[in-house]
């Protein structure tokens, strides 16, 4: 009988990452998670998409994934999975802008949070996360029995 393997919490692996990082990358991820956690209380953080070659992606979701935290070498990427579909007031995306789902904020070292804009934008996916889901499914409609004749 195979014994349970200890999963570390999602939480506690992105505590790793921005520790094993070390630099303004770390920093920053862990400023983008606060923004996230204070616009958005209730959502949840996992780790998805984990191989070998790597220990995942740090995901936020609510209803639905709302964004992940990614980082490069020279960028801290914030990917919005719903984001083509959100109003950007602000002008926070500023990459893969020619998708037709995703939209992306590149934050590069030195670069300054719109922590209002940012909020809003979080907000916003959590909305459209849970738009319809409240919605209860129409029932599907009965059958109706076969009616052949006797003739």
């Amino acid at each position: 009988m195979k014994r349970p393997v200890a999963v570390e919490s999602a939480s506690a692996i992105i505590d790793a990452r921005i520790r094993e990082l070390g630099d303004w990358r770390g920093k920053m991820l862990a400023k983008v998670r606060e923004i996230i956690h204070e616009a958005d209380p209730e959502i949840v953080e996992e780790r998805k998409w984990v191989r070998a070659t790597s220990p995942g992606t740090p995901v936020w979701s609510h209803g639905g994934i709302v964004c992940t935290g990614e980082t490069y070498k020279n960028v801290v990427k914030m990917t919005f999975a719903k984001g083509a579909a959100l109003k950007d007031p602000s002008g926070l995306f500023n990459s893969s802008l020619e998708g037709n789902v995703r939209r992306a904020i590149d934050i590069h070292e030195g670069d300054k949070v719109d922590e209002v804009a940012l909020k809003d934008l979080i907000r916003a996916a959590v909305a459209l996360n849970l738009k319809g889901k409240n919605k209860p499914k129409p029932k599907p409609k009965p059958r109706r029995a076969s009616s052949k004749r006797a003739d």
